[in-house]
C-alpha cells in the first residue's frame, strides 16, 4: 500500500481566473523538488497548463493534476480553472479533494466570482486555507485583501504577516511565535528578528487569531475567559480542530512568481489539512454511505477524462475507499460492465509515471484505455459495488450551430465534437434532425469556441461556427376546428385517413395535451395514436419557424376511414395536415425565452450595469449589496444576454460575474418577431390536400 497515507494530503487550488493558482502550483512543485525550474504562464512553460489552447490564452481551460512529496509525505494537487467558461465541473474536482487552498490575489482581493466559488467549497464542507497571492505586485494591499474576506463570511486566522509589500516584499512573520523568515533568492527562508515597527501589528494579529480559535471550541473559550491566554498546545490543537470542522480559515501569503511563501503554505497544508481517512463518509447514489479508509472495499470515482496523444484516453480517478491494485478487475456500477485496470499512473501535468505500489484512499491516479467508463462513473469491488452520488452540473448557457467548411462532412464534424464530450462534461451536443443543424452547447462563448478549436486541431477538419441559437418557441392565441384529410390513389392499394380536430391554447408552461373524443368507432382505435403522432411531429418543426410549438391542446372528435386503404401512416399524415390547417387559423405567435440573470458587480458599476440591462429589455427584480459588491437579479430575453459576459467584463474591468438560467417563455414583441420570422420563417408551407 502507498506509504504514509496518514500524512497524505489531497487538495484543490480554487480561485478566480488570474488569481495565480497555476503559478502557485508551479511554486509548490518547484519548492518540493518535483520540477527543477519555475515555469511561467507568459512564457508558456508551466507544468500544469500544456494544451495548445491554454498556452495560447495564458490561462487554464481544464484541471491540472500533480503528485509530489513534501518532507517524504505524498501530496495530490488539483489545479482548477477559474474562468467562468471552464468552472462547470469544479464540483467534481472539489468532490475528489479532502481540502481546498482558496487563492485570492492581493491586488484585487475578493471578486464576485470568488464568492460563488467559495460557496462551492462551503457546500462540500471541506476544510480550507486562504492563500493571498501576488504580494510582490504593484498595488498589492494585504490589509485590503484581509478586509475583503469578510464578504466570504469567514473568520480568518492570519498565520503570517508580510514584511514589506509590493516590490519590497522580502519576508514574513509567523504570528503565533513572532519569528521572522526572510526570503532567500531560491525562495527558501532564513530565520531572523522581526522588524521592531511590526510589534504592534503582530500582537494585534495574534490576539485576534487566539480569540477566533477560542470561539471555535466551547472548552477553549471557557479556558480563555478564565485564564486570558491559551497554551501553545491549546492553540495548535484548537487551530487544527477548527480547520477540520470548517470553523477556522487560516491565511498564508506569498509571491509565487518569485517562489516566496511555498514553504510556509506546504507546512500549513501538512499541519492543518486532514488525511484521507478523515474525509466524511462517501454518499452512495442509492442513499447509503461508505467510510473513506483503507479497510473498506475499493471504490474509485472518475473525476476527469483526458485525451493523451500517446496513452489514448486517460481516466483520472480519486480512490474513495480501500486500496487500488495494479492489474485488477473492477466493476462499473454506472454501466454494469467490468473493467481491467492495468498500470496505475501518477500524474505531473502531462507527464505520467507508472507506480507498482497499490494506492490507498485519497490518491488521485490515472488509468489508460478503459473500454466503457466515463467521467462521473464509479469503479468498485464487484462483490461490494458502490456508485458515488454526484453533484448536479450547471446547465449550459449558450448554443451554436456547427457546420463543415466542405459540404458533405457533417458526420465528421459531429464525430469530432463527440470525442470531446467525455473530456468535458459541460459540453453538450445535439443534432436537429429537421433542420440538419449540429448544435453544440457550453458554459459561454469562449468555452464553445475553444472546444471547436480543439476539435479542429485534433480531427484535422475545418468547422464553421455560426451565431448562437436562441431557442424560440411558437404557440397559439386562438382556437380552430379543422379537417385533416389524406387521400391518395395511385394504382393498387390507396391511402386514406380523415380526422377532425379542435385546437385551443393552454396556459404557459402547460405543454401539450391530446384528448381522444372519438365515439362510435368513426376512427378505429388502432389509428388514433397515429393522429397524435402526426400532430406532435409537425409541432416539433413549427409553423412560423423551425422552432417547436408548445402549450396547446388538441381534441380529436370526428373522422372517417376506409376498410382497405386506411393505415397508421395515412392517419399520421392526416393528423399533420390537420395541425398545419389549425395553426393557420389559431393565431400563431412567436415566444422568446426569458433568462433569469444574476450579475454581481462592484457597487460603483451598479448604475451602468442596470442601465445597460434595461436597454436590453431586462426587468430588474431586485438588488442586494454586501461587501462592496451588488447582486442584481434580472429577467431578460435570452437573445439579448447570450453573449453578455464580455460586455459585463468590459464595463466592470473584469470584476463582474454573471450566472444565467432559462426561466420562462413570453410572447415576442412585434419587432423581435418580425426579425426572427425574416431570418427563420418558413413562409406559406401549408399543404392543401
Amino acid at each position: 500500500m502507498s506509504k504514509n497515507t496518514q500524512n497524505q494530503r489531497t487538495y484543490a487550488l480554487v480561485g478566480t481566473g488570474g488569481s495565480g493558482k497555476t503559478t502557485l502550483a508551479e511554486m509548490l512543485l518547484f519548492r518540493s523538488g518535483a520540477i527543477n525550474r519555475l515555469g511561467k504562464i507568459e512564457e508558456e512553460s508551466t507544468c500544469l497548463d500544456y494544451e495548445p489552447e491554454e498556452l495560447r490564452r495564458h490561462g487554464s481551460t481544464q484541471p491540472g493534476f500533480a503528485h509530489f512529496t513534501w518532507n517524504k509525505n505524498s501530496h495530490f494537487l488539483i489545479d482548477t480553472p477559474g474562468d467562468t467558461n471552464f468552472i462547470g465541473d469544479i464540483s467534481y474536482m472539489i468532490l475528489g479533494s479532502d481540502a481546498v487552498v482558496f487563492v485570492v490575489d492581493a491586488v484585487d482581493g475578493v471578486k464576485p466570482l470568488s464568492r460563488k466559488l467559495w460557496a462551492e467549497v462551503k457546500k462540500a464542507s471541506l476544510p480550507a486555507i486562504i492563500f493571498i497571492s501576488k504580494m510582490d505586485r504593484d498595488r498589492a494591499d494585504f490589509d485590503m485583501t484581509i478586509q475583503s474576506l469578510a464578504s466570504l463570511g469567514v473568520k480568518p486566522v492570519i498565520l503570517y504577516l508580510p514584511i514589506g509589500g509590493q516590490t519590497a516584499f522580502k519576508g514574513v512573520v509567523e504570528v503565533m511565535t513572532g519569528k521572522a523568515f526572510m526570503f532567500e533568492p531560491d525562495g527558501k527562508t532564513k530565520e531572523a528578528e522581526a522588524p521592531a515597527d511590526m510589534a504592534e501589528a503582530i500582537s494585534a494579529a495574534r490576539e485576534t487569531a487566539i480569540e477566533n480559535i477560542a470561539e471555535s471550541d466551547e472548552a477553549l473559550m471557557e479556558k480563555y475567559l478564565e485564564q486570558g491566554e491559551l497554551s501553545a498546545e491549546d492553540i495548535s490543537q484548537g487551530l487544527r480542530a477548527g480547520v477540520l470542522s470548517g470553523e477556522i480559515i487560516p491565511v498564508c501569503l506569498g509571491a509565487a512568481l518569485e517562489s516566496k511563501g511555498a514553504e510556509q503554505l506546504l507546512n500549513a497544508i501538512q499541519t492543518y489539512f486532514p488525511d484521507p481517512a478523515q474525509h466524511a463518509a462517501w454518499k452512495d447514489a442509492d442513499g447509503g454511505e461508505r467510510p473513506s479508509d483503507a479497510g473498506q472495499p475499493v471504490a474509485c470515482l472518475v473525476i476527469k477524462t483526458i485525451a493523451d496523444p500517446f496513452a489514448g484516453q486517460l481516466s483520472i480517478m480519486r480512490v474513495l475507499s480501500g486500496t487500488l491494485e495494479p492489474d485488477s478487475t473492477l466493476y462499473n456500477a454506472n454501466t454494469d460492465d467490468t473493467e481491467r485496470v492495468g498500470q496505475i499512473l501518477l500524474l505531473l501535468g502531462k507527464t505520467q509515471s507508472q507506480t507498482k505500489e497499490p494506492q490507498g484512499s485519497g490518491a488521485i491516479v490515472a488509468v489508460a484505455k478503459l473500454k466503457n467508463t466515463h467521467t462521473g462513473d464509479t469503479l468498485s469491488d464487484e462483490k461490494k459495488p458502490f456508485k458515488a452520488a454526484l453533484p448536479a452540473l450547471p446547465p449550459t448557457l449558450i448554443s451554436y450551430a456547427l457546420s463543415p467548411k466542405e459540404k458533405g462532412e457533417e458526420d465528421k464534424v459531429f464525430a469530432a465534437i463527440t470525442k470531446l464530450l467525455d473530456e468535458d462534461v459541460n459540453l453538450k451536443l445535439a443534432r436537429n434532425e429537421e433542420t440538419g443543424d449540429i448544435l453544440v452547447s457550453g458554459m459561454g462563448q469562449l468555452h464553445v469556441e475553444l472546444a471547436v478549436d480543439k476539435a479542429k486541431r485534433r480531427s484535422k477538419i475545418e468547422i464553421v461556427l455560426a451565431a448562437p441559437k436562441v431557442p424560440y418557441r411558437e404557440t397559439i392565441k386562438g382556437r380552430a376546428e379543422v379537417q385533416g384529410r389524406h387521400k391518395k390513389q395511385s394504382g393498387g392499394r390507396g391511402q386514406f385517413g380523415d380526422c377532425w380536430i379542435k385546437m385551443e391554447p393552454m396556459p404557459r408552461g402547460a405543454g401539450y395535451e391530446f384528448v381522444d373524443a372519438i365515439v362510435g368507432g368513426v376512427i378505429p382505435r388502432q389509428y388514433i395514436p397515429a393522429v397524435d403522432k402526426g400532430i406532435q411531429e409537425s409541432a416539433q418543426r413549427g409553423f412560423l419557424t423551425n422552432n417547436p410549438v408548445i402549450d396547446f391542446k388538441v381534441t380529436l372528435y370526428d373522422g372517417s376511414y376506409h376498410t382497405v386503404d386506411s393505415s397508421e401512416m395515412a392517419f399520421k399524415i392526416a393528423g399533420s395536415i390537420a395541425f398545419k390547417k389549425a395553426m393557420e387559423q389559431a393565431k400563431p405567435i412567436l415566444l422568446e425565452p426569458i433568462a433569469l440573470v444574476t450579475v454581481v458587480v462592484p457597487d460603483e458599476n451598479m448604475g451602468d450595469v442596470i442601465g445597460d440591462l434595461s436597454s436590453r429589455r431586462g426587468k430588474v427584480l431586485g438588488s442586494e449589496s454586501q461587501g462592496g459588491f451588488t447582486e442584481i437579479k434580472v429577467h431578460a430575453p435570452m437573445s439579448e444576454v447570450l453573449q453578455y459576459a464580455q460586455s459585463l467584463s468590459a464595463m466592470t474591468g473584469g470584476q463582474g460575474a454573471i450566472q444565467m438560467e432559462f426561466d420562462h417563455y413570453e410572447e415576442a414583441p412585434p419587432m423581435v418577431a418580425e426579425k426572427v420570422l425574416a431570418e427563420e420563417g418558413k413562409g406559406d408551407e401549408a399543404e392543401d390536400e
